[in-house]
């Protein structure tokens, strides 16, 4: 079991860091424009930020699993 939660510490920490990331730079540029861009560009970390947190969820899902290389489906 420990050796699945070693595992697991990359996806978390590449979640972290580009969520963080996201953030940083769209905040940047949020605070560049005005009205309608500025809320065009506030949803679009907000999605991105989603989509990471939902593919972080499913590969610890496929650790937990036992798929710790699901490459070698394909």
């Amino acid at each position: 079991m420990k050796s699945h939660g070693r595992k697991m510490v990359a996806p978390i920490i590449v979640t972290a860091v580009t969520i963080i990331y996201y953030i940083i730079y769209f905040y940047a540029l949020i605070s560049a424009f005005d009205g309608a861009l500025k809320i065009a560009f506030g949803i679009i970390p907000l999605v991105l930020s989603l989509i990471m947190i939902c593919v972080c969820i499913e590969r610890i899902k496929e650790i937990k699993k036992g798929e710790e290389d699901d490459i070698s489906k394909y």
